[in-house]
């Protein structure tokens, strides 16, 4: 089977070939950060993870989230920090009471911090209600903790495309249970993917989760980005 479409692989209009600013090693591998023309983009492992050229379906994982809940003043985990497009998003929503995001690479925090991407998060990263848990998203969830009312969760290209084979646990029996452990609830599950995949709002039903959909973002060329939802019951 043909791995899906990742971010950057849908043709685009662009200007001007790829330049490496910087190349870290860390505990998980390889993490890259390019300029292509006027936008960036972080490759992980050889596997394109996203770009600044658009966030649509990053601040939808975040919107349709807050869209789900009645609670005042929710509390929300977003995982990971990747270009910052749904951090921006959610700080940027008074509504939103404490916002946590889990990155477990530290290139891409400091390129929040003081490097090119922090034009991006738009000093998300000195709000108040801001909290980086610099961890592993899977130990974050597996860990004990507070609950949140919603997890908003981006690390991979989807289900069926990991970074990282680790990775893979995040979106089985364990890892849906460990996510659903971390929700209030009625709390909601956002999960981006580079496309639809009916076996995986399958797992979340099998999972035990309620008000399963999926929402679509059309792009230019090839299977739209999605955005998987569903809810603690």
């Amino acid at each position: 089977m043909s791995a899906p479409l990742a971010r950057d692989q849908e043709p685009r209009d662009r200007e001007g070939s790829a330049v490496t600013l910087e190349r870290r090693e860390g505990p998980y591998g390889e993490v890259v950060l390019r300029r292509r023309g006027e936008h960036f983009e972080i490759i992980a492992n050889g596997c394109f993870l996203m770009d600044t050229a658009d966030g649509r379906s990053e601040r939808l994982l975040v919107q349709a989230a807050l869209d789900e809940l009645g609670t005042p003043r929710p509390s929300v985990l977003i995982g990971g920090l990747g270009v910052g497009f749904s951090l921006a998003y959610a700080a940027a929503e008074p509504r939103w009471g404490h916002i946590a995001v889990v990155e477990r690479e530290d290139a891409i925090i400091d390129w929040h911090r003081d490097g090119p991407l922090a034009a991006f998060s738009a000093g998300a990263l000195d709000d108040p209600r801001v909290t980086v848990l610099h961890t592993d998203l899977l130990a974050c969830l597996e860990a004990d903790g507070e609950g949140y009312d919603a997890l908003c969760l981006d690390i991979d290209n989807g289900p069926e495309w990991t970074v990282t084979d680790a990775n893979s646990a995040l979106y089985g029996p364990a890892g849906l249970a460990a996510a659903q452990r971390r929700l209030k609830a009625g709390g909601v599950l956002a999960i981006w993917s580079a496309r639809p995949s009916a076996a995986f709002e399958q797992a979340l039903r099998a999972a035990g989760y309620a008000d399963v959909r999926t929402l679509e973002v059309e792009v230019a060329t090839g299977a739209p980005d999605v955005v998987h939802l569903a809810r603690r019951p």
